[in-house]
């Protein structure tokens, strides 16, 4: 029964079930691990080109009618030569870039925007290293037949009968028009086709958006269930941030054993030290040229009150014994703190005692 007990205590223990937490999301995003679906890239990328082909279809048309126009009455009667294939060459290819940098320039920030809107703005080379676990083939099989490639293979199905679908219907709808292709000119045809892509391409793009935001939904729900963690990683990371209980009271222990040696070695330079004599002990000093009064040196309680009171017999530190000040005094005032304008009497007095017994005055 005993067994039984301990073995779903540790079940229990490395079940994920909590909420990962923020340090937790902060290192996964560190990893390049994030809530993403390349469908919403996909989906940006296809409705802004097909909008910028829309809008500089002309512009396009021009550049490319006026480099096949340039080619068959200059170039085709240029002699062969290296200077005159680079000249060729190196103004084909400016025409090309002037014809595809509006495309090309909205791709790329239609992608960054895409992207910008899932996760924000993230740079991170740990992608890119190299991992064995990446080319494991038992993983890779593990993968194959997981829900997520069950979750993927019907979203590829949907995908492809949504854009079907919406491209059946587009060319259903320009049916009568394509009929009558025979009966216009070459340069009508051309531009009846680009017409039509653009609708479909468009159209696609919106219902692959759609899409996307459902897929969005489920990659974040998939991110978010594979980030849980169990009730031992919450406390071992709670423990790695806070440091572990045994460490922290002994890095505690070893800080009051510094402060104590420093306080010590303080004590031989004091003018007094004031007692209760058993339980308190508070050394004090006064240096005219360095505070306006008295100030504390060390001070203690029990066993470092006795410490105290052994360096100061050692150093020849006199010993008054005040009861009610020594306990007012350690109280009320830190180390290194002058001593209150309350106290002023009663220290002054076995100031006065100490320097008169030391023939200081």
């Amino acid at each position: 029964m005993r067994l039984k007990l301990d073995l779903q205590f540790f079940a229990d223990a490395e079940e994920k079930t909590e909420k990962a937490t923020p340090k937790k999301r902060e290192d996964e995003r560190n990893k390049g691990k994030v809530a993403k679906s390349q469908d919403v890239n996909t989906a940006f990328l296809l409705f802004f080109c097909f909008m910028i082909l829309f809008v500089f279809g002309s512009f396009m048309l021009n550049h490319m009618m006026a480099l096949y126009q340039h080619t068959f009455t200059e170039y085709i009667h240029w002699d062969l030569s290296i200077n005159s294939v680079n000249q060729v060459m190196m103004e084909a290819f400016i025409e090309m870039a002037t014809i595809l940098a509006p495309v090309m320039t909205v791709a790329i920030i239609a992608g960054l925007a895409a992207n910008f809107t899932q996760i924000g703005f993230l740079f991170t080379t740990e992608p890119l290293k190299f991992d064995l676990k990446k080319i494991d083939p038992i993983q890779g099989t593990k993968k194959v037949f997981s829900t997520r490639a069950l979750v993927e293979l019907l979203k590829s199905l949907l995908k492809i009968v949504f854009i079907g679908a919406i491209t059946f219907f587009v060319i259903w709808i320009f049916k009568d028009d394509m009929m009558m292709l025979a009966f216009k000119t070459p340069e009508n045809a051309i531009g009846f086709f680009g017409e039509v892509t653009i609708i479909m391409g468009v159209a696609a793009a919106i219902a692959l958006l759609f899409l996307s935001v459902l897929d969005y939904v489920y990659q974040r729900y998939d991110f978010e269930k594979n980030i849980k963690m169990s009730k031992k990683d919450v406390k071992d990371e709670h423990k790695n941030m806070e440091g572990d209980p045994l460490i922290k009271s002994k890095r505690k222990e070893r800080q009051r054993e510094i402060a104590t040696r420093r306080m010590m070695s303080e004590v031989p330079s004091a003018d007094v030290v004031i007692t209760n004599p058993t339980h308190y002990a508070i050394a004090v000093k006064y240096d005219e040229t360095s505070a306006a009064a008295p100030f504390i040196v060390a001070k203690g309680a029990h066993q470092i009150a006795l410490k105290i009171k052994d360096v100061a017999k050692a150093n020849h530190v006199v010993t008054v014994e005040n009861r009610p000040l020594a306990k007012e005094l350690y109280d009320t005032i830190e180390i290194g703190d002058e001593i209150p304008e309350a106290f002023y009497k009663a220290v002054a007095e076995i100031l006065a005692y100490v320097y008169r017994l030391e023939k200081k005055v």
